[in-house]
This record gives C-alpha cells, structure tokens and sequence, in this order.
C-alpha cells in the first residue's frame, strides 16, 4: 500500500515538539498559536459545536476536509481553506450559524474567531507554515 505524500500538517500529525504556531510564509506573522488537531472522524464531526467561542489565536485544524458547516454554531468563524502545500485557497470570513461551506483543491480547513484572518493580513495564495518548538531541557 502506498504511503501518502507529507503535507504542511505532518509535524502535527507525528506531534514531536511541545508547541506549534501556524505562521504566513515570508513574514513573521503568527496566525495561531494553539492549534487544536481533528484529524480523526470523532474530532471532525464535533469542530466548536457546544462552544461559546474561540480565543485570539486558537485554531481548529479540520484534515483531510474541503468543508464544513456551522449548524448548532453559537457563534461565526473564519474559515480557511488550505492545499496539501499550505497554500491559501479560500478564506471565507464572520461566516455564520447555519451554513455550509468548502473549497475545491482544500487538504484542510481552518476554524478560527472571526476577524482573525484579517487581523493577521491572511489573502488566498499565501502559505501557512507550521513551526514546531521544543522546549530546552
């Protein structure tokens, strides 16, 4: 069985450092600084349902998935819709309650409070990097 190409989300995956920041490529910005992984079916299907809300800076990464929706949400996110590279596909802004959403050519889609996208200057076509950080012993 063939093994599948890494993506932009592999760290994250193997989970072998202490802490992750999501950053735009080519600059120094940090678009989240705690990442909340749902990278199994469980995880997927319960996303911020039961939430009130998300911290400055907390993302829900959704992979593998080019959609979502917001039923039974209580409050609105930003999506973003990223390829297997990181690249930006689509950035779906203040989306809220009850609707559906997705990107053709997502690997993952990330869940954020709103305005958090534009706060950090996030466009389709920027990359997203993940940086892991160990911490000294």
């Amino acid at each position: 069985m063939p093994v599948p190409a890494p993506h932009f989300l592999t760290p994250l995956l193997k989970g072998r450092a202490d802490h992750f920041e999501l950053t735009i490529a080519g600059r120094s910005t940090v678009l989240a600084s705690a990442l909340e992984p749902a990278f199994d079916s469980n995880t997927r299907n319960r996303g911020l349902l039961g939430r009130d809300g998300l911290a400055d800076g907390h993302a829900l990464i959704i992979a593998p998935s080019n959609s979502v929706h917001t039923f039974g949400m209580r409050f609105a996110i930003d999506l973003i819709y990223a390829a297997r590279d990181g690249r930006v596909v689509k950035i779906r802004a203040g989306v809220p309650r009850s609707r559906v959403s997705f990107a053709f050519g997502a690997f993952a889609v990330i869940e954020m409070a709103a305005g958090s996208a534009e706060e950090a200057g996030l466009s389709v076509g920027d990359t997203l990097v993940l940086h892991a950080h160990v911490k000294d012993l």
